[in-house]
């Protein structure tokens, strides 16, 4: 079963109110905070809540990840033990860089027991990062199998590099593309950053758009206003699903069984059309099965 991430959202783990409204909000997933929205001296009050909302459950079929402070922070390993005790469905670490951090996290994680279950997502957002991301993806064969994909972390990017985030990020795409085509590689998932103007709908929307057609997976939010549009737009159209049921269908076909391509309604269909296809379908199907 895939499990759909069209929709990550970032909930501050020291704001209780917050973890209460997690459980009602239509996010694929729901991302605890530890970092970014976490003040440093309230570090040790999100570990206990969000240990206690794990333990509370309520969340339904929405995937629980937690996100840690980075390797190189006096945190980490108070936060690495606590997740390995809660058992979310997966870990996000910020400002992975290389394999020798990869290779620290999943040490960190044995000598905490963490149950394998426990998926683990590197944030990119360095220019090491960057520049080593099939390293860091082909990492996930040997080093750290954990490791289930990537999050793309534009402002981070842009404050070290000093390249500015503009509308259309048409500076990044290279770095972007460059991530992507190294996690489709070695079979990973990758997911886009958040879109910092919350108020602006429409330039949120845009980005959404790019970011499916360049090849995201999904996209983590800052703001549970985001949830609707983003869930819209990494939704497969209904006629997109209809015509991927009909090639599944076409080349199921008994005199179609041996073809690696054939005719459908006027077009060349071929066998990798049909993978493809099936790609659409799980999605479609896993999305439907979200909301029962």
């Amino acid at each position: 079963m895939v499990h759909p991430r069209r929709s990550l959202l970032f909930m501050p783990g020291s704001n209780t109110r917050a973890l209460e409204k997690a459980r009602i909000l239509a996010a694929d997933a729901i991302i605890l905070d530890l970092e970014d929205s976490v003040a440093p001296e309230a570090k040790g009050l999100a570990r206990e809540q969000i240990a206690q909302a794990i333990a509370a459950g309520g969340f339904c079929k929405r995937e629980i990840w937690v996100r840690t402070n980075a390797l190189d922070t006096p945190f980490w390993a108070d936060d690495v033990k606590m997740a390995a005790k809660a058992k979310p469905h997966a870990i996000l670490v910020p400002k992975v860089s290389k394999v020798d951090d990869l290779r620290a996290i999943g040490a960190a994680l044995r000598e905490a027991k963490a149950d394998p279950s426990i998926r683990l997502w590197a944030m990119i957002e360095t220019a090491h990062a960057v520049l080593h991301a099939e390293e860091l993806a082909a990492a996930s064969r040997d080093v750290e199998p954990r490791l289930a994909g990537f999050v793309f972390g534009p402002n981070d990017i842009s404050r070290e590099t000093r390249i500015r985030m503009q509308p259309g990020r048409a500076i990044m795409l290279p770095m972007i593309t460059h991530c992507i085509l190294a996690t489709r590689a070695y079979g990973l998932e990758i997911l886009d950053g958040p879109y910092s103007d919350f108020s602006n709908i429409d330039g949120f929307n845009q980005e959404c758009v790019q970011a499916r057609d360049l090849g995201f997976d999904g996209k983590t939010l800052i703001h549970p206003g985001q949830i609707e549009a983003c869930n819209v737009i990494f939704t497969p159209p209904e006629e997109e699903v209809a015509r991927a049921r009909k090639i599944i269908a076409a080349f199921e076909r008994p005199e179609n069984a041996s073809r690696g391509a054939i005719s459908l309604d006027g077009q060349m269909v071929e066998r990798l059309h049909a993978d493809m296809a099936r790609r659409t379908i799980a999605i479609a199907d896993s999305i439907a099965a979200m909301v029962q």
